[in-house]
């Protein structure tokens, strides 16, 4: 057991250091191009982030691990939002844009609806489901691209071109946004992986492993990169980066796996006689976005309360998981 924690602590900090330099390039490119902060962190950053999802959920699939696919995904979003979101919140809460936040809300909502959907009504994804989130993953990096450039006025985060655009150059820039996501992929792997080897020593179950172990390894990038945006003043790159990553779960991260090998939704756990995953797993993902994004939809801003709120539904599930 000692090399694995060695190289689950390695992970760690390949994690964090490849979160700071990923955040250092995405906000230069951000400031240089005059791109708010928070589109920047719903597209570029998310996608960088959600990569380690990709990977385990994609490499999941091709092995026939249904419970790692599906949990890895649905985890990793309970996990962004009670979790890496509530951080955020918590920590410093504020103004939230409105008509930066209706495109990926949108989406996420109907992406979420339509994949509970499926699961409570068939119980099972097919192949033509997964092409179906990819191509709705398409329409949606379109038309955020298309919504920026015919909507410009909307988008200008406050403190763009101010600092950090002049002291790099864009190749560095560039260079530090690929290298923060390689290093973060590289780590996520190693703490994942290792992570796993743990769990399973101690007889954890494939899905329990999926929703806590390594939907939480796998979110690591995004809790990294909540943390040192919060440390470098960019809370809007955050909460743009968690609502983008959200999303990307479920119609890259499902999509990709479902395509490769379609599952059923995974009945290891029952609670009433009832699969565990229908009941508890699918209502909380979409209960914890709808806690965060309802207040920031309505009243424009968000409340330490929430953050709170969300912290206690993260510990109260991931307890749930582990004892029941």
């Amino acid at each position: 057991m000692l090399v694995p924690c060695i190289l689950f602590l390695s992970g760690l900090v390949l994690l964090i250091k490849g979160g700071d330099w990923f955040v250092d390039g995405a906000v230069g490119i951000a400031h240089r191009f005059n791109l708010p902060e928070l589109l920047i962190g719903a597209t570029v950053v998310s996608i960088g982030t959600t990569l380690p999802e990709v990977m385990v959920s994609s490499q999941a699939a091709m092995q026939g691990n249904a419970g790692i696919s599906y949990g890895n995904a649905i985890g990793s979003i309970i996990c962004n939002t009670s979790l890496i979101a509530a951080i955020t919140i918590a920590v410093k809460p504020g103004k939230a844009n409105r008509k930066s936040l209706v495109l990926p809300f949108s989406f996420f909502f109907v992406s979420s609806t339509a994949y509970a959907f499926i699961a409570w009504t068939q119980g099972r994804f097919e192949r033509w489901h997964g092409f179906a989130f990819l191509f709705i993953f398409a329409n949606y990096m379109v038309i955020t691209v298309l919504h920026m450039k015919t909507h410009p006025e909307e988008e200008v985060s406050e403190d763009a071109g101010e600092g950090g655009s002049g002291e790099k150059a864009l190749w560095m820039e560039i260079g530090l946004l690929v290298a923060g996501a390689v290093v973060i992929a590289i780590g996520a792997n190693l703490l994942v992986d290792n992570g796993t080897i743990i769990a399973q020593a101690l007889g954890v179950p494939d899905s329990v492993i999926g929703l806590t172990m390594v939907a939480l390894g796998t979110s690591l990038p995004e809790l990294v990169t909540a943390i040192t945006s919060l440390a470098k003043g960019h809370g809007a790159l955050s909460l743009g980066n968690v609502i983008g990553a959200n999303l990307f779960n479920i119609v890259l991260v499902c999509g990709t796996a479902i395509t490769i090998n379609p599952f059923s939704v995974p009945a290891e756990k029952t609670i009433a006689g009832m699969n565990s995953s229908l009941v508890i797993d699918i209502p909380l993902m979409l209960i914890v976005m709808l806690i965060m994004c309802l207040p920031a939809m309505l009243k424009e801003k968000l409340y330490r309360w929430q953050g709170i709120l969300l912290l206690c539904i993260y510990v109260s599930f991931t307890a749930y998981q582990f004892v029941s």
